[in-house]
């Protein structure tokens, strides 16, 4: 058998500036590219999960431009742990490439693979390619992570320069791809899943940058840039995203990019953040937890249009409007008290673009308990939130039809009882601490 090295792709599906593609190719051995449907993972979600649907058919648009190159992507389904075996008896091995992951789940796994790889003599090498700084490279003067946003974005956006957003050139070397005749592909039903017929959106936000930082705010827009699902799997890369940013002189929209590095900072260097409160001592709140009253905000039936209308627009295409997130995450956490990690899970089931540091990260800042400089007295008045970003209903009635009706549910709770209530129940937990 001809030495061959792996492209192990995961969330970087591209061909276009892939770092560990590119390295990959210039490397000194032909290059067979592969994707694993990864059971530890899929074995978690439900069976219409409209995320595993995007991904197979990225893999199928993948396949289809590597055969246009006389090549073919090598693609598994199982748990890596044991497929890997079996691929070292197919092929002959020498060199893995991968791109960095930080998740916990993705850390353990490569860890484990790099043992398991030098134990049968294959080098892995794996690379930045999803973030612009990593790992220890946005540090404060004494070494420590930064824990606050706007000291670790001063920092980020100082070093950013053309070296960090300069593309990986991978076209030029597609000639040194492994040349193989086309390979199988498990179907969906195979692995147990249904196809979604959710819709995905397409990588088209260049026209949005100009008027960003002034309409991104109002749900009713369509004013963001739905490239969270491109991002989360690779389908974008972040140079591209960040360098289009610089050259549209939209501040607004690199200063959101850099928000998604720091919350994947924060899970690097705070792993226990993706399970517990960042600010440990909100770990002894004492939640109500009311299972009825979740399953109320779970439905948009909470009386309460504004958080209604985003918890049906999640539930109808997997997406909601990043204002809206905040809103309905202050409400379920303070006016309903219940516990974060209720709602973190529930967007982590529905959310296209669920990616777990920001997601985590979004979270907590409702709750307060993360890593944020504000009080946990900030508590968003669904009502004000209205005035200021749905003055004409536009965005509510959209979502919720039945809204100024007598169909339309009663609120679920007072605001100022809430509010009161919430501040008690934390004041009483944090001065215990």
């Amino acid at each position: 058998m001809n030495p061959i090295s792996i492209l192990w792709f995961r969330r970087d599906l591209r061909l276009a500036d892939n770092a560990a593609l590119y390295h990959a190719l210039r490397g000194n051995y032909p290059v067979l590219p592969l994707f694993i449907f990864d059971k530890n993972i899929l074995d978690k979600l439900p069976k219409d999960d409209a995320r595993v649907t995007f991904i197979y058919q990225t893999i199928e648009d993948l396949k289809k431009e590597l055969q246009q190159q006389g090549s073919d992507l090598l693609v598994k389904y199982g748990e890596p742990e044991k497929i890997w075996p079996e691929i070292l008896k197919e092929y002959n091995v020498k060199e893995v490439y991968t791109n960095h992951d930080y998740e916990p789940y993705a850390r353990e796994r490569d860890d484990n693979m790099a043992e398991f790889l030098t134990s049968e003599k294959i080098a892995f090498k794996t690379f930045k390619d999803q973030v612009i700084f990593e790992k220890n490279e946005i540090l404060k003067a004494d070494k420590t992570p930064y824990t606050v946003f706007t000291p670790f974005y001063k920092q980020w956006h100082a070093k950013l320069n053309d070296f960090y957003v300069k593309a990986y050139s991978t076209k030029k070397y597609l000639k040194n791809l492994l040349q193989i005749k086309h390979l199988p592909l498990p179907t969906l039903k195979e692995m147990g899943f249904e196809k979604s017929n959710l819709d995905f959106p397409k990588i088209s936000y260049k026209s949005k940058l100009d008027n960003y930082a002034t309409e991104r705010d109002f749900p009713a827009l369509d004013s963001t840039t739905h490239i969270g699902l491109h991002l989360r799997f690779g389908t974008l890369s972040i140079r591209k995203a960040v360098k289009d940013a610089l050259e549209a002189k939209s501040n607004v929209w690199l200063s959101e990019l850099a928000w998604r590095e720091f919350y994947m900072t924060i899970l690097w260097h705070f792993p226990y953040s993706a399970f517990d409160s960042f600010k440990k001592q909100y770990d002894k709140i004492k939640w109500r937890n009311s299972e009825a009253e979740f399953k109320a905000w779970c439905d948009g039936n909470t009386g309460y249009p504004i958080v209604d209308a985003g918890m049906r627009q999640l539930n109808q295409t997997g997406w909601m409007h990043n204002r809206v997130r905040m809103i309905v995450g202050s409400f379920l956490t303070k006016h309903l008290l219940i516990d974060w990690h209720w709602g973190e899970t529930y967007f982590a089931e529905k959310l296209l673009d669920y990616e777990m540091a920001s997601n985590v990260g979004g979270w907590q800042w409702a709750a307060g308990s993360g890593n944020d400089a504000a009080p946990y007295f900030r508590v968003f008045n669904p009502e004000l939130q209205t005035k200021k970003f749905d003055p004409k209903f536009e965005y509510i009635k959209k979502w919720v039809p039945e809204f100024g009706t007598k169909k339309y549910a009663q609120p679920i709770v007072e605001h100022t009882f809430a509010r009161e209530r919430v501040l008690k129940v934390f004041k009483e937990a944090l001065s215990n601490s």
